[in-house]
């Protein structure tokens, strides 16, 4: 009769031992040698009438070793699931442990030893008494003004004029690389682009103006271009924008086309189109609504900045211990690829880490009946179906349409895709409760100061 026998050796720490008697384990044996003779293949015999005691021979040391692990890992798992232990990982064989002392002939009791690291209770740090900023960014009539002036182009109409006539013209341009003379370099870069006026340095767009189709110009990229648009030409034109000597090499910039935006009017069209579902009839109003609307876009910003720093309160004051030595040699012999006792002393303080925030979800989302239901993630595979297309607003679209449906079934039987999606939706959930318990202190903040946080965080991590 098998026992299973628990010490504690440290910390969240306890060995497991396993022993199995001869009775245990011959049972199974002498039905696996049996089952073997059934199936084996051997010269001279007929499938199914090979002699068992030839079988015995050949493969009994084998199926005995097998026979006899696979009893003792019943008996670990019965013991942990009938003693209810929460462990990490899985339980680790001891060196003590050898295999080499079974011996079929002399079948005896034998004894196996396992070390488990066990989870820790805790108490997640309280929410509701955490007071965090959120940062309310203020939108400017100057940013009202540069969106509306985006919209009326984004919807006005393409005209041909047959001059450059300022800032708004949008060119055609073949780019082809020249030597300071203007002589065409063989094999040099050559594209074609599109390009506004406007994105030409200052002192560059004068020599634009006036220009007309099959016109050309020559100079160099730094000076026709200033630093944050001449980073994506040189891009765009294969060309390293960390090489010094790429911005000063020359261009002849052919203009194939001369194009001009109208902007639309600020009429009813324009109001209908921009916000379907709402009844604008004035300026004004529509001026209201940009508001409104560019508010929500920055608050998804503010609010992904508080939830970095909700993240950051669990983190820091919610108090888990570990048992570190087990979950040190679990990363050298338990994974995927061994390491070394270098390589996990290295790398434990991301993975304790790591492992400290999965705790924390875990509780959370059982304290706060947190679930993802299977629409859930239909209604997410929409959603990811729709920003692809690039249209978010999935109110002014049939949803319902056969493909949509052929889609998202195809996505529902995709494993992959199922399991990113319920970690990203279980996630938002997550994030929502704790943001409707923590005490947000608003916060107004320009953007230009707002950016500069973010970027001072970036740089922090």
């Amino acid at each position: 009769m098998a026992t299973v026998t628990r010490e504690n050796i440290g910390l969240l720490n306890d060995k497991i031992t396993v022993k199995v008697a001869k009775e245990d384990y011959l049972p199974s044996f002498e039905k696996a040698l049996k089952n073997y003779s059934k199936q084996a293949n051997i010269p001279g015999f007929r499938k199914g009438m090979v002699p068992t005691s030839m079988i015995r021979k050949m493969h009994g040391q084998s199926v005995f070793t097998d026979e006899v692990l696979r009893s003792v890992e019943k008996q670990l798992s019965d013991y942990m699931v009938n003693e209810k232990l929460e462990i990490f990982a899985q339980p680790l064989p001891l060196p003590e442990n050898d295999s080499r002392q079974l011996d079929f002939n002399n079948p005896n009791e034998y004894a196996f030893a396992f070390e488990v690291g066990l989870k820790p209770d805790f108490k997640v740090a309280d929410l509701a008494s955490a007071k965090l900023p959120f940062h309310k960014i203020i939108i400017t009539d100057e940013m009202v003004n540069e969106e509306l002036e985006r919209l009326q182009l984004r919807n006005g109409n393409m005209t041909e004029p047959e001059t450059v006539t300022g800032d708004d013209n949008v060119l055609n341009i073949t780019f082809t690389e020249t030597d300071s003379e203007g002589n065409v370099l063989e094999g040099g870069a050559t594209k074609e682009n599109s390009v506004l006026v406007k994105y030409f340095s200052e002192s560059f767009r004068s020599s634009l103006i006036g220009k007309k189709k099959d016109d050309q110009v020559n100079g160099q990229l730094s000076q026709a271009f200033d630093a944050k648009e001449r980073e994506w030409i040189l891009g765009d034109l294969g060309l390293s924008k960390d090489d010094p000597a790429a911005a000063d090499k020359y261009f002849n910039l052919l203009i194939t086309k001369v194009g001009l935006v109208e902007k639309a009017p600020l009429d009813e069209n324009l109001f209908k189109t921009v916000f379907p579902g709402k009844d604008i009839t004035d300026e004004a109003a529509f001026r209201s609504a940009l508001k409104e609307d560019i508010q929500l876009q920055f608050d998804a910003q503010s609010r992904n900045q508080l939830f970095d720093a909700i993240y950051h309160h669990l983190i820091d004051q919610t108090q888990i211990s570990f048992p570190e030595s087990f979950l040190k040699r679990w990363m050298q012999n338990g994974g995927d690829k061994p390491k070394t006792e270098e390589e996990a002393e290295k790398e434990y303080p991301s993975f304790s880490s790591s492992l400290k925030w999965t705790l924390i979800v875990d509780q959370l989302v059982k304290e706060n009946n947190i679930e993802v239901k299977p629409e859930d993630i239909r209604e997410f595979a929409k959603a990811q179906l729709f920003s692809y297309m690039g249209n978010m607003n999935m109110g002014q679209l049939d949803i319902e349409q056969p493909w949509v449906n052929d889609y998202v079934e195809r996505m529902m039987k995709d494993r992959k895709f199922i399991d990113d999606s319920f970690h990203r939706i279980q996630t938002d959930k997550l994030f929502a409760v704790a943001e409707s318990l923590v005490q947000k202190d608003e916060k107004p903040i320009l953007l230009e100061d707002f950016q500069k946080l973010q970027a001072q965080h970036q740089h922090h991590h």
